[in-house]
């Protein structure tokens, strides 16, 4: 079983928010997060979108999100 829940993407982008991350630039809703240290990422969700525990993960190798953060 994952260790990963579905969440809501307004909660995961306040998440990496919370972690250091930074909006550096958006259009439409997908977003390009900034963070010292790290590859700039792409967060194309938009807030009521459902991200499910296979998407989490992959999103958490490249931001360095934990299960716990959220």
């Amino acid at each position: 079983m994952s260790k990963w829940k579905s969440t809501k993407a307004k909660q995961v982008l306040a998440a990496l928010l919370r972690i250091g991350w930074k909006v550096k630039r958006q259009t439409g809703s997908h977003k390009v997060l900034e963070r010292t240290g790290w590859d700039n990422t792409v967060f194309p969700f938009h807030d009521g979108d459902e991200i499910g525990p296979v998407m989490l993960s992959k999103i958490s190798k490249s931001t360095g999100l934990k299960p716990e953060d959220l």
